[in-house]
């Protein structure tokens, strides 16, 4: 399948940024990513530098292009023939979407510090012209690589299963007419053709939108014009034919259509083409009366700023090319020419077809045993009296956020000994169960406190809207702390009990939204511990209030004692390796970059301390190099569930130490968000915990291992039996797993 005018993608993979060798069957040599920051510093040798220049230079280490090492280890789940056909394409829209949002934050802040003038003066050499100059090159081959896999390989295996994304003119002239009468009555009365001349001013463009550029020629004064159809963002990208697994792009059926629009004039050639605008808009929190205005504001910005990437249908011919780069102020880096179609996040409704067999295998969450046969509707509040008798952890996805997580807030909003709802809200789904209860719960006269970050990116406007309906239903709404992000996942339930008030709580790793729930991996902890509720307590009063609460009984808490308290105990790791005990580090988490704790790791591998990280996205640290981090082992884990979850285990010297939380070690996380990390103290919830990193660690089918230089290297199962955890992956193996410790507690029960 092809655009209108495309053909297939026949350029070799780019310099920078790209595998080396692509993992397809299972007895392919690894795939192995070859970093993009080594585009700028091929020559340097990473065992010369000092300490300090490990764990500050970007020679070593870049955000924005170790970013992009992550994504090329997304998009090789697409080429990966072991991937299920369907989710291969689903991993191609994943890719797409991660690099709209990487230009819009990302790409778009340096260019508004270009625009600025702004240079990285800790980073000499390191201007917004060359990153985004290495940006460009990195994502130019990746593009490539999307096009390529969807033409080449996706698309004619799935023929292969009667799935056919077909092009306008491989149809029956039958069919064409049935198209051309669905276009006139469900198309054409949305789309508002806008012509270019002097008479009328170059359109906007509204933000990843999908348009045509259409050339036209007047038959009488056979002069060229130039029109812009925007592609309606309110009717399927992918038109069903009779067959139902017989699609067809809209943007083709509009431009084979296109007389409609133009009467009288010749319809030249149309070329679809997308812009990207930025999301970085600059902002002075100090300076604002209200946090909530000033946030509504700049989403009112983010409409009109400035583009900041042109997508064009590679077969564009100069002269429009031209046009719209002059017309939007662009550079030539900033414009991607693509081969077949544009906007492949819009893959995600194909991928979700109804052909189980070319899909992973389906998974039911669980219920945790513990709150197997509780009544969801009950107003006993018997979900406290389980808190009550022990520690509980789940487990997302494995463990159903429904009845646990989101039960747990349902059931406070219900009970009447239930005095007092105190909760934090990153992100959450579009209707959400919990907001919903929390709602509920202010209506029947309960005190409810919520924190709702109203600059989680991307998600303002929807928190914004949650933040007023909660304050409409009568909720103690804070908005976030000036200067800070409110990243911490927490809720505190305050019941009357016959022995006095209780705190029970809830400490997890990831948001109150139960879509996501269902797709990334997290753990989410429930107790009703005094120390850690006192801890909670303060904490929501430094969220809500004006406390400066500096000391907390077992919490972790950012940027408040989070970097010194982690920094403290590799030093007791540190210490017991030189003493002769054991010492151990395993940490898991989203990214690692913060230069004191990567120096502190760095400081353990030589005092000999055994380090395991567990690091799926971005990570300054690297592993391997003689006499500074042999000890150390970094691994990235990708496949069907996002690993979300941060969970830290410390040996101490045969009393091992564990904790889980919101925070990843980046300095954002540890300087500029609230955060909270709680330790799990429970052994058998430790047990459960260690298991997890386990699996993770001794993956040979999910794990990516880094290598000295930078490089990330797939592991392959080669030699280990097929039904093994190690060569099922981590996905596969917890799923197993947590399924059979289920059926063992409810059969012991």
């Amino acid at each position: 399948m092809t655009s209108s005018t495309a053909a297939h993608a026949d350029g070799a993979r780019g310099e920078t940024g790209t595998p080396e060798t692509i993992a397809l069957p299972m007895e392919s040599p690894p795939a192995i990513i070859q970093p993009a920051v080594r585009a700028y510093t091929p020559e340097i040798d990473i065992a010369t530098l000092s300490l300090d220049e490990l764990c500050t230079s970007e020679m070593v280490y870049n955000r924005e292009l170790s970013w992009l090492d992550f994504n090329w280890r997304v998009l090789n789940e697409a080429l990966d023939a072991r991937t299920p056909l369907l989710e291969r394409l689903r991993f191609l829209a994943i890719t797409a979407s991660n690099l709209d949002e990487f230009f819009r934050k990302r790409v778009g802040g340096l260019k508004r510090q270009k625009a600025a003038g702004m240079a990285h003066l800790n980073l000499p050499g390191w201007t917004p012209d060359v990153q985004l100059e290495l940006i460009a090159k990195a994502v130019r081959p990746m593009v490539e690589t999307q096009s390529r896999c969807l033409l080449e390989e996706i698309l004619p295996r799935l023929a292969e299963h009667g799935v056919r994304l077909l092009d306008y003119p491989e149809l029956t002239p039958s069919q064409q007419a049935r198209l051309r009468q669905y276009y006139l009555r469900e198309v054409y009365p949305i789309l508002t053709p806008l012509a270019v001349d002097p008479g009328h001013p170059f359109p906007f463009l509204s933000n990843l939108s999908l348009s045509l550029g259409v050339l036209l020629q007047d038959p009488i004064s056979h002069e060229r014009r130039f029109a812009r159809v925007k592609v309606p963002q309110n009717r399927p990208r992918w038109v069903p034919l009779d067959n139902p697994l017989h699609f067809v792009p809209l943007e083709q059926i509009i431009i084979h259509n296109l007389d409609t629009l133009f009467t009288g004039m010749e319809v030249i050639a149309a070329y679809p083409f997308r812009v990207t605008r930025n999301a970085d808009i600059a902002r002075n929190e100090e300076e604002a009366d209200d946090l909530l205005e000033m946030i509504s504001e700049e989403l009112r910005e983010q409409r009109f700023a400035d583009v900041v990437r042109l997508e064009i249908d590679a077969s564009m011919p100069d002269s429009v090319r031209a046009l719209l780069q002059s017309e939007l102020a662009l550079e030539q880096n900033d414009i991607y020419p693509v081969h077949g179609p544009l906007r492949l996040a819009d893959l995600f409704p194909l991928a979700d077809l109804n052909l189980p067999h070319l899909k992973y295998e389906p998974w039911t969450p669980i219920t945790p045993p513990r709150l197997a046969g509780l009544d969801r509707d009950s107003r006993s509040g018997e979900i406290f009296s389980i808190i009550r008798q022990g520690d509980l952890m789940v487990h997302h996805p494995y463990h159903s956020f429904s009845v646990s997580t989101q039960h747990f807030i349902e059931a406070a909003a219900r009970d009447p000994q239930v005095l007092a709802i105190k909760q934090t809200l990153y992100r959450t789904s579009a209707n959400s169960p919990v907001v919903a209860a929390l709602i509920q719960a202010a209506e029947r006269g309960k005190q409810v406190a919520v924190l709702v970050e109203v600059k989680a990116r991307f998600d303002e406007a929807q928190n914004i809207e949650w933040a007023r309906a909660l304050e409409n239903a009568g909720c103690h709404v804070a908005y976030g702390l000036v200067g800070l992000k409110t990243h911490s996942k927490i809720s505190l339930v305050i019941r009357e009990e016959e022995d006095g008030l209780r705190a029970y709580y809830h400490i997890g790793t990831g948001n109150y939204n139960p879509k996501t729930a269902a797709l990334y991996t997290d753990i989410g902890f429930f107790s009703c511990r005094p120390d850690i509720g006192t801890d909670l307590m303060d904490l929501f009063n430094y969220l809500t209030g004006y406390s400066r609460q500096t000391e907390y009984y077992k919490l972790l808490v950012a940027p408040v004692n989070m970097r010194q308290r982690f920094g403290a105990l590799i030093d007791g790791e540190i210490e017991n390796a030189l003493q002769g005990r054991p010492a151990r580090i395993i940490a898991k988490m989203n990214g690692l970059e913060d230069p004191f704790l990567v120096r502190k790791l760095y400081e353990a591998s030589q005092a000999g301390v055994a380090v395991d990280l567990i690091v799926r996205g971005n990570c300054r640290l690297r592993p391997g190099l003689p006499g500074i981090s042999e000890n150390i082992r970094v691994i990235s884990i990708i496949g069907r569930f996002l690993e979300h979850s941060r969970i830290w285990y410390f040996e101490n010297g045969g009393a091992p130490r564990y904790f889980i939380g919101s925070a990843d070690w980046m300095r954002r996380n540890l300087s500029n968000r609230v955060e909270a990390v709680v330790p799990i103290e429970d052994p058998y919830l430790q047990e459960q915990l260690y298991h997890i990193l386990q699996t993770s660690l001794n993956d040979h089918r999910q794990g990516w291992e880094m290598l000295p230089d930078g490089r990330y290297r797939q592991r392959t199962p080669h030699h280990l039996p097929p039904d093994s955890p190690e060569a099922l992956g981590t996905h596969i193996a917890l799923m197993r797993h947590t399924r059979r410790m289920s059926a063992q507690l409810l059969a012991d029960a």
